[in-house]
Formats: C-alpha cells, structure tokens, sequence
C-alpha cells in the first residue's frame, strides 16, 4: 500500500504524463481553488455512459498501453 506521499508523487507522474505539464498544474489548481466534492463528482462520472461505451473505451485504453 502506498503512503499518502508516495500516492501524490505517483498521481502527478500520471497527470503530466498524460496531460503535460502545464495542464497538469492547472487540473491541480483547480482542484485546490473550487469547492470539490468527490462522491458527487464520481456519482456523475459516467452518468451519460452505457456499459458497452464504457467497455469500449477500457478496451481501447487497454490496447493503448500494450503499445507503449
């Protein structure tokens, strides 16, 4: 299990990797500056989406990373 340290040092790596650095930051900034409540927001994470959309989606996430 990881420390809550080691969990932001990992979570950011993952941020600019996929973001690039500078979105990254804004993405953390605003995190920090508005009012954010994670159970609503993850309530309505996939709200719009189907199982199959979702499926679909993990599908190609999942080849993508085989290539990398």
């Amino acid at each position: 299990m990881l420390t809550d340290s080691e969990l932001k040092i990992k979570s950011y790596e993952i941020l600019r990797k996929e973001l690039g650095e500078p979105k990254a930051e804004k993405f953390i900034s605003l995190l920090i500056k508005d009012p954010f409540d994670y159970p609503v927001w993850r309530k309505n994470l996939f709200e719009k989406k189907n199982i199959y959309g979702l499926s679909k989606e993990a599908k190609v996430f999942r080849d993508k990373s085989k290539e990398s």
